[in-house]
């Protein structure tokens, strides 16, 4: 199979490129998802092309929705157009971000959409346009709570200041699944195999961690797998942290597409947590943190 990873350079292409060492790795710099012409030349000769290039801005994109579309929903359109015309299947990252986050119990895959900010509208944009464009080779994969070695993530911040403060205060009023980027990456991998395969129906899979938790409960575990004092962690809200962009209370995704097509759901989000804290880019942000 021959695969092309948009985005690559972010944490998620990371890992991917990771896993798919002969795939054609192109970062921002290599290909601008909204430019037509680039597109169709890099999507031509491909089998599989895993689209993670994307606007993360949140908060950014209340401001500069147009951006933010231009890259979430033009971008993904010229994708599935490129892959429509030379038979390639496209696997198109998404977020939690497009649903209301309202609920009290995981949302499946086929929840109604109504994107609470910019951005979660931007996304939606590029999700219908891939199942509309193609809808037989178009596969939407919606994720949350994403960490990683590679790039600016929660997991990396908190262990920062852990090493810089006594104590520090996280809200305990949004419930989602931390999802480790590498864990993702080797979950579209297979997804990828099995759409070629013709063992996967096309359509929206939620590619989160199994287990749900608080930004509380996350940082507190943490600090314990970190070997420091959970106590540490304190307890607020989100009106404590007003931020320009509203936030999901609720972001725990259901997963049941994943047996449908015969494949396993990701493991529990403190079992990925454990594994992720063991690679050295996070070894060394925990040794730092360590009382002296």
């Amino acid at each position: 199979m021959r695969w092309l990873i948009t985005g690559a350079g972010g944490a998620l292409g990371h890992d991917l490129r990771s896993l798919l060492p002969s795939a054609t790795a192109a970062s921002r710099a290599d290909l601008d998802i909204t430019d037509a012409d680039a597109v169709r030349a890099a999507v031509q000769g491909h089998d599989v092309v895993l689209n993670t290039a994307a606007y993360t801005a949140v908060d950014n994109a209340e401001s500069d929705e147009a951006a933010a579309t231009r890259v979430n929903g033009f971008g993904p359109a010229l994708l599935a157009e490129a892959c429509a015309a030379s038979g390639a299947t496209l696997l198109q990252v998404s977020t939690d971000y497009v649903l209301p986050g309202d609920a009290d119990a995981p949302c499946p895959e086929d929840a109604a959409t109504d994107p609470v900010n910019a951005y979660g509208r931007s996304k939606l944009v590029g999700e219908r346009a891939v199942l509309s464009g193609l809808p037989e080779r178009g596969y939407v994969v919606r994720t949350a709570w994403l960490y990683g070695e590679n790039g600016n993530n929660f997991v990396a911040t908190m262990l920062k200041l852990a090493a810089a403060r006594p104590t520090v205060s996280v809200v305990d009023d949004q419930h989602g699944q931390p999802t480790w980027t590498a864990a993702l990456a080797a979950q579209l991998v297979a997804l990828g195999e099995a759409a070629v395969a013709g063992t996967a129906e096309p359509g929206v899979y939620h590619g989160t961690a199994s287990g749900q938790t608080t930004w509380h409960g996350l940082t507190q575990a943490i600090y314990t797998l970190a070997g420091l004092d959970p106590a540490r962690v304190e307890t607020t809200t989100s009106d404590a942290f007003p931020r320009p962009a509203k936030r999901p209370a609720y972001s725990v995704l259901g997963h049941d597409r994943w047996s449908l097509a015969g494949l396993d759901p990701q493991p529990h989000w403190h079992d990925q947590l454990e594994r992720a804290l063991k690679r050295p880019a996070f070894v060394r942000l925990i040794e730092a943190a360590q009382p002296s």
